[in-house]
């Protein structure tokens, strides 16, 4: 118990008698976790946890306060949902007295952002042990010494056992995560998916930092040996945490970063990894923290005898995930932080199979596909789906971008302009036909072309024009077998291609649709046409 964590949450107006753990570290933690029966250690030394009927994020859920402050700054529509401050006030007295019934109780005090003059303070009030564990490994750390002097911007308060009522919050059902920036509080209920913590901080920081001139990024971020900055925007399952845990590179982060006038630099102080089908050959770096103590392994499956994993088992979700600290992968920038861009990658799986695997765009072709943000899904992933289904995301990150995409967007053309960086539009998606007919892109083909693009000799190469994105492609990489650099000659049938393309080429301009009036003439012109 801590007098100053009870000090902190009267002033906030919860009474309680609860038990309050503050800033307990990594073993600590998982030693609570495990005597809390809210999870096992795996034989090789992870904290094991189920999050239930929760496998991903509720996005159906969450809504954001809309009052004077959000009213005219929020993008508010199926993303943004509005929740009435009157609903929130009625939320919150009951989520306080439920805080307020609670033994026990965690708090951790941790910093969103790695840049110390653009991050925001946040304190986050646990239930659960391990959610505790989670946030503490998922956010910046403070040192012992930031610690005296700390003091909380923001509150999550995060308690899976609250069950919202719709007709008395508001909600669409028990699940609930509410943002209040006038009140600077965040409350997350009836769900145990961890990942709804972290990604609140990251939609914070959306809000925040572009009145700073600063651009939150979707993206994970690497640097090479001379200190040249690669940013990797993609959706889940395109390769954006994969790609940026390369041995030969230092990792800044996988998932959440800031792009100041000095520097890119990670929101998180962890990595928070897919692992369904985890591949020790491809992907050794992230395999590894599933062998090491401190690792979160969320609803992958264990042999109650052995305690052994078991990572292709999807029986409890398929959205399996591992939370570790970063400097968990070898190579980890010290300090979660890197010097601004030369290189931006934007990747997408494209299970139509039209798409190249890499492309050189244009400053202007390079907004035009931040703001479309195209991924694809495919048969099987969800129910209903038979067969490839586009996916646009707005900045590649739409449930998370509170204000309109066109914010985002113009900050990353200056940023473009300003730094001269070189853009990239990279297929880690279907290669020979769609999906179900062709194959995915070699992930060995995937890494040579990075590389080349990484240390500046793809630029050497010799580019054609692509017939329907407009963008340049290059004819002929060494180590890449230049057939699956034309799409259209690995197909059985070309006509069939071509129709496939101009599918494709049609749904990014229906989706584009959207933006035309909030973007530049030139902009605009950076759209595919059919040829």
């Amino acid at each position: 118990m801590t007098d100053s964590s009870h000090s902190a949450l009267k002033a906030m107006g919860i009474e309680t008698n609860a038990n309050i753990d503050s800033n307990l570290q990594r073993a600590a933690l998982v030693e609570h976790a495990i005597r809390n029966g809210e999870g096992r250690l795996a034989a090789s030394g992870p904290l094991v946890v189920a999050t239930g009927q929760h496998t991903g994020r509720s996005a159906n859920d969450k809504f954001m306060v809309r009052d004077a402050e959000t009213e005219d700054t929020v993008w508010w529509g199926k993303t943004n949902k509005a929740m009435s401050p009157e609903h929130f006030a009625v939320l919150k007295e009951d989520f306080f007295k439920a805080v307020g019934q609670k033994d026990q109780l965690y708090v951790q005090e941790l910093f969103g952002g790695s840049q110390a003059e653009h991050r925001v303070n946040v304190r986050v009030i646990n239930e659960l042990a391990w959610h505790n564990l989670f946030i503490r490994t998922m956010l910046v750390r403070p040192t012992a010494e930031e610690l005296k002097g700390f003091k909380a911007e923001y509150t999550i308060i995060d308690l899976p056992s609250f069950q919202a009522d719709p007709e008395r919050h508001g909600t669409n059902g028990p699940a609930v995560i509410a943002v209040n920036l006038t009140e600077k509080l965040i409350l997350i209920g009836g769900t145990a998916y961890a990942g709804e913590m972290k990604k609140s901080v990251f939609g914070l920081l959306n809000y925040l930092l572009p009145l700073r001139g600063v651009m939150p990024m979707h993206c994970s971020a690497n640097m090479g040996k001379n200190g040249d900055t690669a940013v990797f925007f993609g959706l889940s399952g395109t390769g954006k945490t994969t790609l940026s845990a390369d041995a030969s590179r230092t990792l800044i982060g996988d998932d959440e970063h800031g792009w100041s006038d000095t520097a890119v630099f990670n929101f998180e102080g962890g990595c928070y990894a897919k692992m369904i089908r985890l591949d020790p050959e491809a992907e050794p770096e992230i395999h590894a923290t599933t062998q090491r103590f401190g690792t979160v392994l969320e609803n992958v499956v264990m042999d109650e005898e052995t305690r052994t994993l078991d990572l292709n088992d999807n029986s409890l979700a398929e959205n399996t995930r591992g939370a570790y600290p970063i400097d968990f992968i070898p190579n980890t920038s010290e300090k979660n932080m890197g010097p601004v861009p030369k290189n931006i990658i934007m990747l997408t799986a494209d299970a139509f199979g039209v798409l190249p695997p890499i492309s050189r765009l244009t400053p202007e072709q390079a907004m035009y596909h931040f703001l479309s943000g195209y991924t694809a899904k495919v048969a099987g992933t969800e129910i209903g789906v038979t067969e490839p289904e586009a996916t646009f995301s707005t900045c590649f990150g739409a449930p998370f971008m509170p204000r309109h995409p066109s914010v985002y967007g113009n900050l990353l053309k200056e940023r473009i302009a300003k730094g001269g960086v070189t853009c990239w539009l990279v297929n880690t998606g279907w290669t020979g036909g769609k999906y179900g007919v062709g194959h995915r892109m070699p992930i060995k083909a995937t890494r040579a072309l990075l590389n080349a693009a990484l240390d500046g000799s793809l630029n050497e190469a010799e580019f054609r024009i692509d017939e329907n994105f407009g963008f340049e492609v290059p004819v002929a990489v060494p180590g890449v077998d230049s057939a699956i650099l034309d799409p259209r000659s690995t197909w059985s049938d070309g006509a069939e291609y071509d129709a496939t393309a101009n599918k494709l080429v049609q749904l990014f301009v229906d989706n584009f649709a959207q933006f035309a009036e909030h973007v530049d003439e030139n902009v605009r012109d950076a759209a595919p046409s059919a040829a």
